[in-house]
């Protein structure tokens, strides 16, 4: 049987270094491996290439390496809610590649499934559609878009199996299962780590084939992005 468990995120992150390209899955504050975020700070690596769909918030995901200035380039989808990111951006600190969230999607699944590149209709006519190829299609214009070139895929899932097989939990799963096995090592850290053989087949989301190395996290943080309350009247 194959076991891809390693003892602690401190193991399925050992040969991370500086000036590597690192996709990193969530969606809003959902589905971010907090874990392995915490240890790049810890590691302190430096010039990294992060994609991810957005860059979390100021204390929180990917704003924990913006703070210490540990990102040299994002290339995201949704960013609108993190100062420091504006901030760097503006100041021409950090290098930004906008990209539609769709796009950012498909670009991770094509990398998965050895795709080079795809044309959509998205962009077409903006800015992000500078510089890139286009060809009609039907009597409609569309965009080339390149599949992402990864070094590593840092994936968090609900739970997972000494044999890497993954299941996520509702929003967590939009950019975490196509990052699974879009880069040259995905490294998948879980709330819950079973043996193989446990999960049921019928409900694993990502293959165990698309992970090289799996951890159990912990001390997850339940955060809501917006918090609403109505006033007592």
């Amino acid at each position: 049987m194959i076991n891809k468990k390693v003892a602690n995120v401190q193991d399925a992150l050992y040969d991370i270094t500086d000036n590597v390209t690192i996709m990193l899955g969530g969606f809003g504050l959902c589905g971010i491996p907090e874990n392995s975020i915490a240890e790049l700070v810890r590691k302190n690596v430096k010039g990294l290439t992060c994609i991810s769909n957005n860059a979390g918030v100021d204390d929180f995901g990917l704003g924990l390496l913006l703070q210490k200035r540990q990102i040299d380039k994002m290339i995201s989808s949704y960013v609108g809610e993190n100062a420091e990111f504006e901030r760097q951006m503006l100041s021409g600190e950090l290098a930004v590649e906008l990209t539609p969230q769709g796009t950012l999607a498909e670009k991770c699944r094509a990398a998965q499934v050895g795709i080079p590149a795809f044309y959509t209709p998205a962009g077409y006519g903006t800015e992000v559609a500078e510089g890139k190829e286009t060809r009609e299609f039907n009597g409609k214009q569309y965009v080339l878009e390149h599949a992402f070139k990864a070094d590593f895929a840092i994936v968090k899932a609900w739970k997972g199996d000494e044999a890497g097989n993954l299941i996520f939990k509702g929003t967590a799963r939009n950019f975490n299962a196509c990052m699974a096995g879009a880069a040259k090592i995905t490294i998948a850290e879980v709330e819950e780590l079973v043996p193989a053989g446990v999960l049921d087949p019928n409900e694993v989301h990502v293959p165990g084939i698309f992970v090289k190395r799996i951890f159990q996290g912990e001390k997850y943080e339940k955060r809501i992005e917006q918090r609403t309350v109505r006033t007592k009247k």
